[in-house]
């Protein structure tokens, strides 16, 4: 999260994405539920905000082939190529989804239909099954071509020295993530 806040801008994040608030707003209702339950929704609210973060910030700095060019880089064309193939098709999936549902809301309107949960499970329906189609057409027209492991492909990155700082303090805070927490506080055994 401490990364997330130093290098993604998160105000220009937040401004330009309507459904933040929306998932806020849930996240915020089972933070509070399972508080008053059991304990641990403070904690479970904390991890789900770090997580919610990173992902818009994932989302809305993604550029088309960033994660094929990584994968091929980091592991090679075999699996390092279906890896990043793989990354790639699910931000495909993710685009065609929302733009679905922006479509299928904007049918709902014109029919003059009000927002409510009944039309939000319809939707829902019809999202899961359009992409699941998509999934196994994308499938059969690689099946068809001849498709089975890896691929030529040659990555290519745009850096800037933002990015040199944001990798290394990525890997300190991996680094430091790993250590044991007792070893930083030796003064209180």
């Amino acid at each position: 999260m401490i990364w997330w806040v130093v290098f993604a801008k998160p105000r220009d994040l937040l401004k330009n994405n309507r459904g933040v608030f929306p998932l806020l707003i849930l996240i915020a209702f089972f933070s509070g539920f399972m508080e008053l339950t059991g304990g641990g929704g403070v904690s479970y609210g904390i991890r789900m905000l770090a997580i919610l973060a990173i992902g818009i910030w994932l989302y809305s700095d993604y550029r088309k082939g960033e994660f094929l060019d990584l994968g091929t880089w980091l592991l090679g064309t075999g699996i390092g190529f279906d890896l990043g193939m793989v990354a790639e098709m699910g931000m495909q999936s993710i685009d065609t989804f929302s733009s679905d549902f922006v479509w299928i809301r904007r049918a709902q309107e014109l029919k003059g239909e009000a927002f409510s949960v009944r039309n939000l499970l319809s939707t829902g329906i019809i999202l899961v099954t359009r992409t699941v189609r998509r999934a196994d057409d994308t499938a059969e027209v690689l099946s068809v071509r001849g498709y089975t492991k890896g691929g030529s492909y040659c990555p290519g990155f745009r850096t800037t020295w933002k990015d040199f700082v944001g990798a290394i303090a990525a890997v300190f805070l991996v680094i430091i993530s790993s250590i044991p927490a007792s070893e930083f506080f030796i003064l209180y055994r």
